[in-house]
């Protein structure tokens, strides 16, 4: 299951350098220039997970595979960049097809990187980008505006339905030109299911990351970085507060040293994992395991799939003939220390085709071939 992410925020917040960070390598440019971002970056992270190690460790398999993310690093975007300003417009369709949105907003000061708005102030940099996400939008429902206005005009059913579809842009439309993102318009399931091939970028959701220098880590009274959480709070929306800047120079260090970093720092786990699950939460996703000698790995599905849905992300063959799942607890394996063991305490269930997955079910299925 491809599910991405689309890295945005004015330039010179710290997105390559998280990026970069999030890869474990110089993949984007980082600079301090703007528009140092000449093509989007794309890179694949695991999503970090303890269950999944600790059954590693009671199965020890060939192979761990982890369940994965996709970030998607575009331009710095500026005022005008919906109109061709900056470069951030030539890669707005690089995040078109994201699955959400990540904010980069800066809360750092630093006089030796430039703040294209001259002075740091997240809110006014996330009403930038923000405003060129909204007159993108508004450009492509114009466009589709357009068409549906001469569908209208077939007769019968056809001319009922585009008649009916511009009602719905009209609604989304006036709210966009009222300064109000599409997520934020409350709009009906049906109005969003027929928005839902524009992939309008404020429709996306939406997870604030707040930059920060190593000394406002661990800073409750930090008022940038309140600012940003209560932005985020406001809109429902999630905040991970990070030091790029730290997890730049965490993601350089040996593996065995990197403990030792975070704890100097008061840290317990780099911020980057604390991002990619909140990443992970926002979309909506859960995962299951399968384990064994020959690999353990973990599953991304969208939460409420069936058993037999989510054996179709495995293959479409265990999901077209799927019969039985057989459902167990992580923690239960972990604790008990074998199948066996679950079996005999009668913690390990059969479930059918109308069992929905549960976060952390460990499954094995049963199929026709």
């Amino acid at each position: 299951m491809g599910l991405a992410i689309g890295i945005v925020g004015l330039p010179n917040v710290g997105k390559s350098t998280l990026f970069n960070a999030l890869l474990g390598q110089a993949q984007a440019q980082a600079a301090n220039y703007p528009f140092c971002t000449i093509e989007p970056n794309l890179g694949v992270v695991p999503v970090p997970d303890e269950r999944l190690a600790r059954l590693a460790a009671l199965y020890h398999p060939r192979k761990t595979t982890p369940t994965t993310l996709e970030f998607v690093d575009i331009a710095g975007l500026v005022a005008g960049a919906s109109k061709g300003e900056g470069l951030g417009n030539q890669f707005l369709s690089h995040i078109r097809q994201a699955d959400a949105i990540a904010h980069v907003l800066r809360c750092f000061e630093d006089p030796d990187v430039v703040h294209v708005g001259g002075g740091v102030g997240p809110r006014d940099d996330r009403d930038v980008v923000e405003t060129e996400l909204m007159l993108k939008d508004l450009e492509q429902i114009e466009r589709r505006r357009e068409k549906k206005q001469k569908d209208a005009k077939a007769p019968g059913k056809p001319g009922e339905l585009a008649k009916a579809e511009m009602v719905v842009l009209d609604e989304a439309r006036a709210g966009l030109e009222r300064g109000v993102p599409v997520r934020m318009q409350k709009l009906p399931a049906g109005s969003l299911a027929v928005l839902s091939d524009l992939f309008l970028l404020t429709g996306k959701p939406v997870l604030y990351i707040a930059n920060v220098h190593e000394s406002q880590l661990g800073r409750s009274d930090d008022p940038t970085v309140a600012r940003v959480k209560e932005m985020a709070a406001d809109e429902g929306a999630r905040c991970v507060v990070i030091s790029g800047k730290v997890e730049a120079e965490l993601s350089e260090l040996p593996q065995g040293e990197r403990l030792d970093y975070l704890r100097s720092l008061g840290l317990e786990e780099p911020g980057l994992n604390r991002l990619v699950r909140a990443g992970f939460e926002m979309l909506g996703l859960s995962t299951f395991f399968s384990v064994g000698e020959e690999e353990c790995r973990a599953w991304t599905i969208h939460q409420g799939m069936t058993a037999p849905q989510a054996a179709g992300v495995i293959h479409t063959d265990f999901e077209r003939g799927f019969i039985k799942a057989d459902v167990q607890r992580w923690e239960d394996l972990v604790a008990l220390g074998s199948e066996a063991a679950v079996k005999e305490k009668g913690l390990l269930r059969i479930e059918g085709k109308e069992y929905r997955v549960q976060d952390g079910d460990v499954m094995r299925f049963r199929f026709n071939a």
